[in-house]
């Protein structure tokens, strides 16, 4: 006897952000593939697309969806997910919207918000007092149109009681590894995070800006090619002998020039970086403390402890312990699976 599934509702609409509901979706579809495959009466999600009415909707993008029913015919749901986009914001869509999603809330186990998709919860008062997200463009926005809400915009994801508000886009990825997470375990979110070929199972206090991207943004165009070298070689000698060199520049104004763009001297932001990929490949089942290392450019895997430890005050392993990260040498045991 199969074990009921857990159902699933994406809200569509005419004007919607594709990736905002095909994200999640992919999470949850590979996430219910490995349960299914390590216990064929496992059925962990069942996934539906509901329109506003029963017509084919078309995204930003141009994709065009059909939903599988209409408002006025969806099930009972154990999670209601809105996904955001220029549609949900026309008054006529965001009035019938936020109505039907009132109505489903209460028997709803929990109701997610991707991005925008906000503005389709917020009128209905249900967020009032609570702390929530959206993507940093349309945060202000956000908190001037319902001053009730606690806006955070930097965080990836939130959960304030039975309420998961994304910021934008990609985040909505993060928040439905999250979800894996919660219902199946770490080790089902990850594989799944591994099978979409996503590089980090992102927390959700982890800010929306990455440091790369933040240190890119605001770094002259041939600084922002160091910076990105540096995050893509960070086993490499990255003195600041060797980075001026790449840059073009002598040492001095280099490190001068780096300073003044980035707020930080070339050595602190090396280490940063160093110290972001470490906390990054000790979520990755069978990493060892000495690939780790290695892979960071440190000379042995003391002086990784080390370092570590003097940023984080604990040691990699007991990092790993207080986070619920995988062991070092712990391993995902699934089957191989062919592209459907």
């Amino acid at each position: 006897m199969k074990n009921p599934a857990m159902t699933i509702g994406f809200l569509g609409f005419e004007g919607i952000n594709a990736l905002d509901l095909t994200g999640p979706a992919e999470v949850f579809i590979n996430a219910a593939d490995i349960e299914r495959e390590e216990n064929p009466r496992r059925a962990s999600y069942e996934m539906l697309v509901i329109g506003l009415d029963k017509q084919p909707f078309r995204a930003e993008s141009g994709v065009i969806f059909q939903p599988h029913c209409d408002i006025g015919e969806a099930p009972p749901l154990d999670i209601l997910i809105i996904p955001g986009g220029k549609g949900l914001r026309e008054p006529a869509t965001n009035a019938a919207a936020s109505k039907w999603i009132r109505s489903q809330a209460a028997g709803t186990r929990r109701v997610v918000t991707v991005c925008t998709g906000i503005f389709g919860l917020a009128p209905t008062g249900l967020l009032d007092g609570r702390r929530v997200t959206t993507h940093w463009r349309w945060a202000q926005r956000l908190a001037q149109q319902f001053p009730a809400l606690q806006v955070d915009s930097d965080r990836l994801f939130i959960k304030d009681g039975k309420f998961y508000t994304g910021g934008g886009i990609t985040a909505g990825i993060d928040l439905a590894l999250a979800l894996v997470e919660e219902d199946c375990g770490v080790r089902t979110a990850l594989y799944a995070a591994r099978e979409m070929v996503v590089y980090l199972k992102r927390p959700g206090g982890q800010e929306q800006f990455s440091e790369p991207l933040r240190a890119q943004t605001r770094s002259a165009d041939r600084l922002a090619d160091v910076v990105a070298w540096i995050d893509g070689h960070l086993d490499r000698d990255l003195s600041v002998e060797a980075l001026a060199q790449r840059a073009n520049l002598s040492p001095r104004h280099f490190s001068r020039r780096f300073k003044s763009a980035l707020g930080c001297t070339p050595a602190d932001y090396v280490e940063h970086a160093r110290m972001s990929g470490a906390r990054q490949q000790l979520a990755i089942p069978g990493r060892t403390i000495e690939g780790i290392a290695t892979s960071l450019g440190f000379s042995g895997a003391d002086v990784f402890r080390r370092a570590f430890e003097r940023r984080f005050g604990i040691g990699p392993s007991h990092y790993r312990e207080r986070f619920g990260l995988p062991a070092s040498g712990a391993r995902l045991q699934t089957t191989s699976r062919s592209l459907q």
